[in-house]
């Protein structure tokens, strides 16, 4: 067994394999040089995952009442199909109806959980999907949804503890659901207790919402917020300019309140991808759609965007490329340039529930079209994300189209992109890196140098394959691993027998800045 350190010669070799070309590269290194560029297929860094939905059970649990072993196996298994199909983060509903999926000291236990609101499931399931998806080095952004209170209308369903039964005066009933009112600031200070109550007590990621802000219209009704809006809406032209201001400080105020107490966790929002028709506003996207988030839900998601009181964005653009209506291949550069200019991230929402079972359009009985998807927004800058809904519908893999696209897509690990607007301090590289053929493979082992490393990532390529590039894409990335100690290892057992190869380890913080890469060589 040999053990070959990074330092003396090697480490010179190391630093021509690993850091670009040098001083003293080659010509023929240099006429290489092109082939350096990033691969657009391998990205190094492009957000991945899926919406873990909670609500009427659709995704977990899969259905009321199971045991705490059997909720925290089927967890489990949605971890582990992330991992397989290499994301890197989880979006998990935690609050569908005003409940919670921990003992909230705001809201009671959700009735997705046991089947009866306020019933202890015997565990803290958001205590437990942080620790497992932080084992497999996911993110866990923790999904709320702020206002409906029911799926259905009789407030009297609700155990006689909630907060909407002790503020019945809170509380709207519009189209066959129930809500809080999001123009009385007593309601909008309880919705963001209860969502800081998850922040300030667990270890999440990022605080998301959907596209649920006022409900989508339905024909006939009236949600009636006259009352309020008489009583909280002086200085307002009318009352769709202070129903979007209402919505405007819920977003603000959330915002300032998580960076407050948590300036790594991060705030993203995923709405109906149309916030007005250019019929409407000649600012609007080249769309017809059926519904606009600004007129329509009161959600200037717009604004948010450029007064930056979000970290991304993930317009759900839920429609085919060439759908004259909602056309994905104008929706989306929309969207690019809303963001551009902003610190704020694009990700963007794919209805992989369509596939195999929409005859909206034609496109949906095509394995290639989320694909497709993903080829067209390669070539977009701005787009540094895919979010996928929803797990199950990932799973289902129908026609085959979630094992095209990541075979296609993703096919090497990637990182979070970085939010330099939050921090851009990498912490400091690991040290005493050491590469060891084993029976199983290459053993790494290195330290940690900085406390606040989060995770590693590994990169590997051969001694004598000729690759003098900078690991400015994913193609020599081999692993991410969390930090789980001053001491680390880690196992590639892909490593060929008989191949030398030179490793990289870099450290990476919460937000995922990248320390300097420090090599170790293994020959044998």
């Amino acid at each position: 067994m040999r053990v070959w350190r990074a330092m003396g010669v090697l480490g010179v070799t190391a630093g021509l394999l690993l850091g670009g070309m040098t001083a003293t590269a080659s010509a023929a290194e240099t006429d290489g040089r092109a082939t350096c560029a990033p691969d657009s297929a391998t990205p190094l860094r492009q957000f991945r995952a899926s919406w873990v939905a909670s609500v009427v059970n659709i995704d977990w649990p899969s259905k009321t009442g199971l045991s705490a072993a059997q909720q925290q196996a089927e967890l489990i298994g949605w971890l582990d199909d992330a991992v397989r199909q290499r994301h890197n983060a989880v979006i998990l509903q935690v609050r569908p109806t005003a409940d919670a999926f921990w003992p909230s000291k705001v809201e009671p236990w959700s009735q997705y959980l046991t089947g009866q609101q306020g019933g202890d499931p015997g565990y803290d399931p958001l205590a437990f999907a942080v620790a497992e998806a932080h084992k497999r080095n996911l993110e866990l952004h923790a999904w709320f949804n702020p206002y409906r209170l029911s799926m259905g209308t009789d407030i009297n369903t609700l155990i006689p503890t909630h907060p909407a039964r002790q503020h019945p005066d809170w509380v709207v009933s519009y189209g066959g659901k129930l809500y809080y009112n999001p123009g009385i600031p007593a309601a909008r200070k309880l919705v963001e207790d209860a969502i800081m109550d998850a922040v300030s007590n667990y270890d999440i990621d990022g605080v998301h919402f959907d596209d649920y802000f006022y409900p989508y219209p339905v024909a006939g009704q009236t949600f009636d917020d006259a009352a309020a809006y008489a009583e909280y809406g002086g200085g307002f032209a009318n009352i769709a300019d202070w129903r979007r201001n209402n919505i405007d400080l819920l977003i603000q105020e959330l915002n300032q309140k998580i960076h407050a107490a948590k300036p790594w966790v991060k705030f993203g929002i995923s709405p109906f991808a149309v916030w007005r028709n250019k019929g409407t506003d000649p600012e609007g996207s080249d769309t017809t759609a059926g519904a606009q988030t600004y007129d329509d839900l009161y959600a200037d998601t717009r604004k948010w965007v450029r007064q930056e009181w979000i970290d991304y964005i993930v317009p759900q653009v839920y429609w085919a490329g060439g759908f004259a209506p909602a056309d994905y291949n104008k929706l989306v550069p929309w969207w690019a340039d809303q963001v551009r200019g902003t610190h704020v991230h694009l990700y963007i929402g794919e209805a992989t529930y369509k596939v195999g079972t929409s005859t909206q359009s034609p496109d949906w009985s095509d394995p290639a079209e989320l694909s497709d998807h993903l080829a067209f927004t390669s070539t977009i800058p701005e787009v540094k994300g895919n979010i996928y809904f929803s797990a199950k519908d990932v799973r289902a893999d129908r026609l085959g189209a979630t094992t095209l696209l990541n075979n296609t897509w993703y096919t090497r690990p990637a990182l979070i992109p970085a939010m330099p607007s939050l921090d851009s301090r990498p912490p400091l590289p690991v040290h005493a890196v050491r590469a060891t053929r084993t029976d199983d493979g290459v053993q790494l082992r290195w330290s940690r140098t900085s406390k606040d490393t989060a995770s590693y990532a590994i990169y590997r390529r051969e001694l004598r394959g000729g690759d003098h590039c900078p690991d400015n894409d994913a193609r020599n990335l081999i692993a991410t691993v969390r930090s789980t100690g001053a001491s680390q290892s880690y196992v590639d057992t892909t490593a060929t027998p008989g191949t030398a190869y030179i490793y990289s380890v870099t450290a990476l913080d919460r937000l995922a800045n990248q320390s300097v890469a420090i090599p170790a060589v293994t020959v044998r």
